[in-house]
């Protein structure tokens, strides 16, 4: 008799652990197999995923329950069960949150394929049924044999009575057939272009041995070129290829170059994807269909059977590692998978990572730079404008004197424009002017956004209701909206450019499926003058008529409670700039600041990268921050705030006494968060600092798991290693 170890489809944290099964003699079963198992005292039965198979029955253990049935699908082998036991210990993770990884989602609430009955000609109409209204029907489904089902008969018009009568004598047959619900949209040709000396020198420097590489190329320098090359080899010998870009970046610029030089084989998968698209997709890849993929960090897990290259473009991104459990980083997950397959991890950007770029110093991985615009162009020209010298000369626009002149003269010389504000909606809050009431969400502890459309809404919880016109604290009519967001831009930019073709980007106006494709080609197709976005347009658009960029407050990401602050006032000035003089005619760069002496916003005003990571490096070691220690970061939530706070403080000593045999880490809290409390729930935070490793971490997890054991249902904690966030 052989013995499973099996995870069960059940989120408790006491059972995250590898049951014991036995198969039952009519049954094989192998490791990744999905089986339905009998659970608990109940005899539940729940799915389960097959970790190992063994001959030996465990110690002690005298009688065991059999695996009651099994689907005839693995979801994965051997190996990489040693990946999700890595995965699982590296981000605290349970062995399902690491599993739903790796299998389609929707797949344990019994997702399958999507069939349709598609009909097929089957011979001509003779005897009594050679009439014109079956001879019409036969011809129809003839010339579209195979892609039509009844429905689509009807809605052309034809009966259904005279169909179902033609399948019942012959003439017609009916097949059950997959339908795939994936992109197999094709695009224009892409042609290879010839690289330039520091592209010849990037892909074959990458190619050379497998490793990690950090391609830092400025804007423009023709890093997606080194990409499809790279893939284009790699294809050659056989071997499959991932190229990750940021959710946001997910643009259809970049799919039109990889479908247009490789073809409509090539999988995009990503969060917009129905739970139908993603689970065809991940078989297609399963079954070989096809060898490269583009996604955000999800596609990372796609079962390719041969992979050698991951390349991750705009490596600094947030949006790669995840906020959910498992709280994943994917440039460490690709680097481990790269590192076991003898692959090549690829990081690109024009403005990496501190961590990245300090890890390429210590040569721990190998630095590639292209210093030069691939094309003709040339890096815009940069100007800051002192915002605060406009205020004292008596203009309180949101537009500088110099931006409204640069703007008008591109769109008479018919030129494209970019305007950006990291903020959305319409004003940034709302408050009495008599009593200073300020509009805050009922369930969060934040200021609503007000929007053009006269409501509310909060940019945490997604509440929204009507802006009143009193006061509720003191019933006062003077009530007034502050701060600017994308929607008070546009509504400035037609008040002073009333002919102008003008298009906004951001969260509000792409929550459709195809939305930001259709702006996208919009603007391509010059049916816009004027583009207005939040970061969602400072990247991955490359559009030869765009002259000027405006960056509309430089100071915004700089005033946020984050260590990595100047980091992404640089990286996001640097990257929207870099949609400026793209093509033949010569770009510029007005930047808009209250603080234009900060060393971040001259950086990227000056193009230099160095100078800036410099003292940005400095500052970090002087501060003991990441890429010079490791931030354990831990939030506990609760709707019972009396309950939290006792029960944090409690935690907090705990804690504190275990961490003294530690000379290299602190802790810090236990505080209130900087949003106190979201959707109800109060939120109190515990910053631990320091040379934490992945054992040390555990550890510490294990520890509040024990002591919080009594108040599990009540209080939830969230534990995150070097976070992205810690508002």
């Amino acid at each position: 008799m052989s013995y499973a170890g099996i995870v069960v489809n059940n989120e408790a944290l006491s059972m995250d652990r590898i049951f014991t099964y036995s198969v039952p003699e009519n049954m094989r079963v192998s490791v990744g197999q999905r089986v339905k198992v009998s659970f608990g005292q109940g005899n539940k039965r729940i799915d389960g995923f097959v970790m190992r198979i063994s001959e030996e029955a465990p110690e002690g253990v005298s009688r065991l329950k059999e695996i009651q049935s099994a689907y005839p699908e693995t979801y994965f082998d051997e190996d990489q069960v040693e990946f999700i036991e890595t995965l699982r210990k590296k981000y605290l993770a349970s062995y399902l949150d690491v599993i739903k990884l790796l299998i389609p989602r929707g797949i344990l609430s019994g997702m399958k394929y999507k069939t349709s009955e598609k009909l097929y000609y089957v011979k001509e109409a003779e005897g009594r049924y050679d009439k014109m209204q079956y001879r019409a029907i036969l011809d129809h489904v003839k010339a579209n044999q195979g892609k039509l089902i009844k429905a689509d008969l009807s809605k052309a018009g034809f009966s259904v009575s005279s169909v179902n009568t033609l399948l019942k004598h012959g003439f017609l047959s009916v097949m059950s057939e997959n339908d795939y619900r994936y992109n197999i949209e094709e695009y224009e040709a892409y042609k290879a272009k010839n690289l330039n000396e520091e592209q010849r020198y990037a892909v074959e420097k990458i190619k050379s041995a497998p490793g990690t590489y950090l391609l830092h190329g400025i804007t423009g320098s023709g890093k997606t070129e080194v990409f499809l090359e790279l893939i284009r080899q790699n294809i050659e010998k056989g071997y499959d290829s991932i190229v990750l870009l940021p959710e946001i970046s997910l643009t259809p610029q970049m799919i039109e170059r990889f479908k247009g030089r490789f073809g409509k084989d090539i999988t995009i998968f990503h969060s917009r994807l129905s739970d139908g698209e993603r689970y065809d997709e991940w078989h297609r890849v399963r079954n070989g269909k096809v060898k490269i993929a583009i996604g955000a960090r999800s596609a990372l897990f796609l079962p390719f059977r041969n992979l050698k290259l991951v390349v991750i473009d705009e490596e600094h991104e947030s949006t790669y590692k995840s906020e959910m459990n498992p709280k994943y980083n994917a440039k460490e997950v690709a680097e481990h998978m790269m590192d076991k397959k003898a692959g090549q991890l690829v990081l690109a950007s024009a403005t990496p990572s501190v961590e990245s770029f300090h890890r390429a110093e210590k040569n721990e991985i190998e630095l590639i730079t292209l210093h030069n615009r691939a094309t003709s162009g040339v890096l815009p020209s940069m100007e800051i404008v002192d915002m605060r010298d406009e205020l004292m000369s008596g203009n309180r626009s949101i537009f500088s004197r110099t931006l409204l002149g640069k703007m008008k003269d591109r769109l008479d010389k018919k030129e494209q424009i970019i305007l950006f504000l990291n903020r959305r909606g319409f004003s940034t809050f709302v408050s009495c002017r008599s009593c200073g009431y300020v509009f805050k969400c009922e369930n969060c502890d934040i200021s609503m956004t007000h929007h053009r459309d006269n409501s509310l809404m909060c940019h945490q919880c997604g509440a929204r209701k009507h802006l009143p016109k009193t006061c509720p604290a003191c019933q006062s009519k003077y009530i007034k909206q502050f701060g600017t967001g994308t929607e008070k831009v546009e509504e400035s930019v037609r008040k002073f450019f009333p002919d102008a073709r003008v298009m906004r980007m951001d969260r509000d106006t792409t929550r459709q499926k195809n939305s930001y494709e259709l702006m996208y080609n919009d603007f391509k197709n010059n049916e816009c003058d004027i583009l207005i976005g939040t970061q969602m347009i400072s990247k991955g658009l490359d559009f030869k008529d765009v002259t000027l960029v405006g960056v509309l407050a430089a100071d915004l990401s700089l005033n946020m409670p984050d260590y990595r602050a100047s980091e992404k006032t640089f990286q996001l000035i640097t990257q929207v700039a870099g949609r400026a003089g793209r093509g033949d005619k010569p770009g510029e760069v007005i930047i808009q600041s209250y603080s234009p002496d900060n060393f971040a916003i001259t950086s990227a005003q000056s193009h230099n990268y160095k100078g800036f990571y410099k003292r940005e490096v400095e500052m970090r070691e002087a501060l003991n921050n990441p890429p010079f220690s490791r931030l354990f970061y831990l939030v506990f939530t609760s709707e019972k705030e009396e309950l939290l706070i006792k029960n944090i403080q409690s935690i907090g000593g705990v804690l504190r006494k275990h961490l003294t045999k530690y000379d290299n880490i602190i802790l810090l809290g236990p505080s209130p968060c900087i949003i106190s409390k979201i959707k109800n729930n109060y939120r109190w935070q515990v910053l631990i600092k320091g040379e934490i490793h992945d054992e040390t971490a555990l550890e510490i997890r294990n520890l509040i798991q024990d002591e919080m054991k009594s108040v599990y249902k009540d209080i939830k904690v969230s534990m995150d290693l070097n976070p992205n966030s810690m508002m």
